[in-house]
């Protein structure tokens, strides 16, 4: 029965927001985001792409997660209850036994192609950080209904930007010599156009895939 629920479908839109939008704390800007989706694909091998959403601009981050883990966000995010405790639900029924909640989620860094979170566990006098896979980390915070925040750093760096995001003012492009750069230039303009008709179709895995190769083409040069 659980294994029929609407995760099996390529989208799940859902109803989980919050109202906080930008922090900043310990110099490290971080960017509010709110959870899309979940997208498969014939070709993903069990894997399922989480999309964040940034809550106050038109990016988009997607994460490669397990299947256990996006179903286990997924019931939660149905409000399905299965009939013994996830091991999610169970890391919440230890929080909460130790009087002790979630506070919020960051996912911090993004180190070889990993991202890297932290959860905030306050307690009755203060708060601790501990180290979290961002999988983990939210499906925590979807039984919590905790903020979910991204690094500024790492958006820049892995944030798809959506269809119809224009370019900053005053932004020039550069301009190479066309006989130096026209191969490059070529590969560079196919990997984007790929991007974004990847984006259009909602298949966060390949763009994923495809944002790494542009950004190790661009990192080359």
């Amino acid at each position: 029965m659980i294994r029929c629920i609407a995760i099996q479908s390529v989208f799940l839109y859902t109803r989980f927001r919050s109202e906080a939008i930008f922090q900043k704390g310990n110099d490290v800007e971080k960017v509010q985001v709110d959870i899309l989706g979940l997208s498969t694909s014939p070709s993903s091998g069990g894997a399922y792409a989480l999309i964040l959403k940034e809550m106050n601009g038109n990016r988009r981050l997607p994460i490669i997660i397990g299947a256990f883990e996006a179903q286990s966000i997924a019931l939660e995010m149905e409000g399905i209850k299965p009939p013994r405790p996830l091991t999610h639900d169970l890391m919440k029924n230890i929080i909460d036994t130790f009087g002790v909640s979630l506070q919020d989620v960051f996912i911090n860094e993004l180190r070889d192609g990993t991202f890297y979170a932290k959860i905030t566990i306050e307690g009755v006098s203060d708060s601790q950080e501990v180290d979290s896979r961002p999988s983990d980390a939210i499906a925590l915070a979807v039984r919590y209904g905790v903020p979910i925040f991204v690094a500024e750093e790492v958006l820049n760096e892995a944030g798809i930007v959506a269809e119809g995001e224009e370019e900053e003012p005053g932004v020039e492009a550069k301009t190479d010599p066309p006989a130096v750069i026209k191969k490059h230039t070529s590969k560079l303009e196919e990997l984007q156009t790929s991007l974004h008709e990847a984006i259009e179709k909602e298949e966060y895995e390949k763009a994923a895939k495809l944002r790494d190769d542009i950004r190790k083409l661009t990192m080359g040069d």
